[in-house]
Parts: C-alpha cells; sequence; structure tokens
C-alpha cells in the first residue's frame, strides 16, 4: 500500500468522525494554519439525541442530519473524506479508509479521533436482526418503518379475524430505560394514543402496549432517585407499562424472553411482540482497540480507551481521542463531553503551531443532563437542581434548538415540533418495505459479492 500524498507545508490534522466531536473540532480549528481531513463513514452530522424523532415521525433525517459537506463549504482549509476508517498506523502516522472496495491512506502530523461508539447487545449481537438499535439514521428508518408497519399489519390481522396476530403486533418493547428508552417508550404511546387513533377502522390504536424493560431497578438511573420515580409516575400515567429488573436473554422474530433477577426460580418468561427497539447499553469504536494495541493504553469493558489527562495517547502526544470513545475520570457518553473535548484538542494543537506551551488537563464543565417523557413533560438535572414538568421540557426544548446544526433546520424543527407537540399530526409518517428490509439484504451479500479495487493514496 503506497502513499500518493506530495510533501504540504501546512501542518496536516486528520479528524476521525463527523459526530459532535469531529465536527466541532473542525469548526474550532477554521482560523488554525492547519490543513483538515474529516474522514467519516457517512456524509452527514448526526444529530444524535433527536433520533427517536426520526423513528416516531416527528422530524425527517435531513433535519437532524445536514450534509458535512453543507456544514463545512465556507471553511476553506477542511476537507471532507466518505471513507470507513479501517487502520490506524501510530508509527507511520496515516489513517486507512475504505469505501466500496477502494483504500485510501491519508498522513497526518496531528490525528482527532472521535469515532463515537455504536450499539451493544451485551455480547448477544444476533439480537440486533429482530431488535434494532437507536445508533444511525438507518436505525430510525427501519424503526419508522417498523413501527407505522406493525399498525398497518395489524389492521390486516384484524380483517382476518385473527386476534393474537393483532395482539402480537400492537405490543411494542422497548429495552433499556436510559434516556433514549424512556423518550422512545414516550413516543410510540403517544404515536398510538394521539396521531394515529382515529386513522384505523379494524383496530384501535389506543390499545397498543407499550412495555419499557430493563435489568436496573430504576429508570433513568443516571439522573438519581427523584428524577427517575418522577418518569416513572409520567410513564405509567401514559399508559406505559414499565418492568425493571428484567433481563433480556433471547430475542426473535416474534418475541422476547426475559428473566426476571429477584425470581431465585431463574423463570424465563416470553413477550409476545413484533416490534423491539433495543436502547440498552453502547460499545466504543474498534478503533480503539486499533489505539490500545499500538500505544499501550488499557480499555474499559465497553471498549474505550484510558487517555492521558490532556487526551492524548500514551507515548504518542500528537493523538488526540474524545467523546464516547474514551476512558477518563467516569466522563459521561453525551455530546457536551464530546463537544468540550474536540475544542480542547483544537485548542491544543494550535497552541502548539504557535509555539505555546499546552494545558495540562481537560477540564470537563458539566452542563447537566436533559430527558423528555412525553409532551410537556421532561426531567432535568442541572448542577445541584433537580426538577421535572414543564419547565424541564421547555429547558430542553431551547436546548436542543440551539445546539441543532443550521437555521433552516431549526425552523422546520421548530415548525414539526408545533405541529407534533400541539396538535396530533406527524409529518413523517411515509415508510417503505425497503426502509424495513434493505439492510439485511444487503447484510445477506456479503462481502464476496462487493467490488475489490485498487488502493490508492490521498
Amino acid at each position: 500500500m503506497t502513499s500518493l500524498a506530495a510533501p504540504t507545508p501546512r501542518h496536516r490534522v486528520v479528524v476521525i468522525g463527523s459526530g459532535f466531536g469531529g465536527l466541532f473540532g473542525t469548526q474550532a480549528l477554521k482560523r488554525a494554519d492547519v490543513d483538515i481531513t474529516l474522514v467519516a463513514r457517512t456524509t452527514h452530522h448526526l444529530f444524535q439525541p433527536l433520533l427517536y424523532q426520526v423513528a416516531t415521525g416527528i422530524l425527517s433525517e435531513g433535519e437532524i442530519a445536514p450534509a458535512t459537506r453543507e456544514v463545512l463549504r465556507r471553511q476553506a482549509n477542511a476537507t471532507t473524506i466518505l471513507g470507513n476508517v479501517t487502520d490506524i498506523d501510530l508509527e507511520a502516522h496515516t489513517v486507512t479508509s475504505e469505501n466500496l472496495g477502494r483504500r485510501l491512506v491519508t498522513p497526518y502530523d496531528s490525528l482527532l479521533v472521535a469515532a463515537g461508539a455504536g450499539q451493544s447487545y451485551f455480547g448477544n449481537d444476533h439480537f440486533a436482526t429482530y431488535a434494532p438499535g437507536m445508533k444511525d439514521i438507518d436505525d430510525a428508518l427501519e424503526l419508522r418503518g417498523l413501527i407505522l408497519g406493525c399498525f398497518e399489519q395489524a389492521e390486516l390481522a384484524a380483517l382476518r379475524g385473527d386476534k393474537h396476530e393483532v395482539a402480537r403486533l400492537l405490543c411494542f418493547v422497548v429495552v433499556g430505560a436510559g434516556p433514549t428508552g424512556v423518550e422512545m417508550a414516550g413516543q410510540i404511546t403517544e404515536l398510538a394514543n394521539r396521531t394515529l387513533r382515529k386513522d384505523f377502522r379494524a383496530i384501535d390504536p389506543t390499545q397498543a402496549k407499550v412495555i419499557l424493560v430493563d435489568a436496573a431497578p430504576q429508570v433513568l438511573p443516571a439522573f438519581g432517585d427523584r428524577l427517575g420515580v418522577i418518569a416513572l409516575k409520567r410513564l405509567e400515567q401514559m399508559g406505559v407499562e414499565v418492568q425493571l429488573g428484567g433481563k433480556v436473554v433471547d430475542v426473535d422474530a416474534t418475541g422476547i424472553e426475559i428473566q426476571d433477577l429477584g425470581d431465585p426460580s431463574g423463570y424465563v418468561r416470553r413477550i409476545e411482540s413484533i416490534c423491539k427497539v433495543w436502547a440498552a447499553g453502547v460499545q466504543a469504536s474498534p478503533l480503539g482497540a486499533t489505539l490500545s494495541e499500538q500505544s499501550g493504553a488499557g480499555l474499559d469493558r465497553a471498549g474505550r480507551i484510558q487517555v492521558l489527562p490532556d487526551l492524548t495517547l500514551p507515548g504518542h502526544p500528537e493523538v488526540f481521542v474524545v467523546g464516547d470513545m474514551i476512558a477518563l475520570d467516569n466522563l459521561p457518553g453525551v455530546a457536551q463531553v464530546a463537544i468540550q473535548g474536540s475544542r480542547f484538542a483544537a485548542k491544543q494543537i494550535a497552541r502548539r503551531l504557535a509555539g505555546q506551551p499546552g494545558e495540562e488537563a481537560f477540564a470537563y464543565f458539566d452542563k447537566g443532563s436533559m430527558a423528555t417523557i412525553s409532551r410537556f413533560s421532561a426531567v432535568a438535572s442541572v448542577g445541584r437542581f433537580r426538577f421535572g414538568g414543564f419547565i424541564a421540557w421547555l429547558m430542553w426544548l431551547g436546548v436542543h434548538l440551539v445546539y441543532i446544526i443550521g437555521f433552516k433546520s431549526r425552523v422546520t424543527t421548530l415548525l414539526h415540533w408545533a405541529v407534533s407537540f400541539l396538535g396530533r399530526g406527524r409529518a413523517e409518517r411515509t415508510i417503505t418495505e425497503q426502509q424495513v428490509f434493505a439492510r439485511r439484504a444487503i447484510e445477506r451479500l456479503g462481502d464476496e459479492h462487493r467490488p475489490s479495487l485498487p488502493d490508492v493514496g490521498s
């Protein structure tokens, strides 16, 4: 594999990932005397906290996932490359990416790794076939097709007189009682009870059952006991059935099997359900293991790499790792950690180029955590303050509007929220069979059917 890169007089910065860490880090170097290459496996920047609203028909994918090239079009020192990073060579200072069988080698002087995290099935990856996660646009579109499709299929089953099939189709199971799981359970419930309640003739959508399952003893454990109780009460008022202390032991096409941790007999019970949503657990990018092998830095159980206090790798001060990939001071896997970390790394790079000493350690400022439960109801943890209800919901609206990229996306998002929260409509209810089945079909093709193209260098 040969790199064809020509010598450049400017410092070369390679950024891996177009999420919060990658995008904000790139933008923070806008005025620096550097050439930036952003390598990402998608062509967009994903505002992941609102992914569940795409899955439940409130927002379109374009509103929460603007094109990266559009966002960076006026940043002259930034170049975007589409590719999945398959290797990082710390000694050669190169990043290898691949797209459609063609490999590209990109050299760097400084490296910012912000590859994020994926869904974790805790060693049961086969669950993913029947219980999609909530980590990317494909997940959201697949779930939207599955959720709305279950109502359509239930109508047909009712016309056939198959009550058992109707019950199975109108049972939605969300695994994981963290923010994503709570928000997803709440929105499926509101979709059934408000948006779809008068749209069908043979079924009553308000009779749909939404079950939230978690092995933990409380809802929203990271928010503390008080907010967990508030969230639990609101979910139960909405009609969500919350089952805590239950471990998922198997998932198949027509149901999910759960073992209650408090039952000494080890009895496994089954819930008949076509639509299962997996919102439990995260696993850091496999690039963490690649960096660990070459630098000697340790990995935790979630695959996060142990970085130095200044977010660099041991023995490699030119390599910064930020966001969900790092294990440092028990930092949470939230957007603000990635944003603040990437800006810190950019500042360090700029200081070095200016001959100035860098800061010794990254200091994270916790701006708080929020989660919506339903329209007009949310919980918020800000500093020492814990509160829930309408005020928390208004704060949630404001904060999320601020961090959505682009004025156009903010305006259309606000309009869709008005339609969905003040009224009953949801603008994004178009579904196709491809949304549900295309990814599985592509996976079945296998690597042997993909084109094999020559390697190139950057």
